[in-house]
C-alpha cells in the first residue's frame, strides 16, 4: 500500500511538471508546433532509460525507489517515455519484430483511436 501511495503522489508530481514545462516552452517558443509535448517525451525518454540502467547495474537506486521515479513521476511526465523504454529494450535484446510491432501498433493503434474518439464524440455532440 505504501508505493501503491508514493506512486501515486509521484505520478501527480509528474503531471505537473509536465504541464509547467510544456507551458513553459510554449510561452516561450509558441503553440504553433508541439515543442512542449516533444520536449517532455524526449525528456522522459532518457530519464526512464537512464533510472532503468543504472538501477539494474548499481544500488544507487532501489527497486522501490525506481518504481516511484519510472511508474509513479514519469508515468506521470510522459507515458511516452514507458513506450520508448520497452521499445530499446527490445532492440537492445535483437527482437527488431517485437520492436516495429511496438513502434507501428502504437502509432497507428494511436492514430486510429484518436480518429475514432473524434468521430464518436462528433456523433454525441455534433459538429
Amino acid at each position: 500500500m505504501r508505493e501503491f501511495l508514493l506512486v501515486c503522489v509521484a505520478g501527480a508530481a509528474g503531471t505537473g511538471t509536465r504541464f509547467a514545462m510544456s507551458s513553459g516552452i510554449g510561452m516561450l517558443l509558441g503553440t504553433h508546433f508541439p515543442y512542449g509535448t516533444i520536449a517532455v517525451n524526449v525528456l522522459g525518454s532518457f530519464l526512464i532509460s537512464a533510472i532503468a540502467y543504472a538501477s539494474t547495474v548499481s544500488n544507487l537506486i532501489d527497486p522501490s525507489l525506481r518504481l516511484v521515479l519510472t511508474t509513479g513521476f514519469l508515468g506521470g511526465f510522459t507515458t511516452y517515455s514507458a513506450f520508448n523504454h520497452e521499445t530499446v529494450v527490445s532492440l537492445q535484446q535483437d527482437l527488431w519484430g517485437r520492436a516495429l510491432a511496438n513502434v507501428g501498433l502504437t502509432l497507428l493503434g494511436c492514430l486510429g483511436a484518436g480518429f475514432a474518439g473524434v468521430a464518436v464524440a462528433r456523433r454525441l455532440f455534433g459538429n
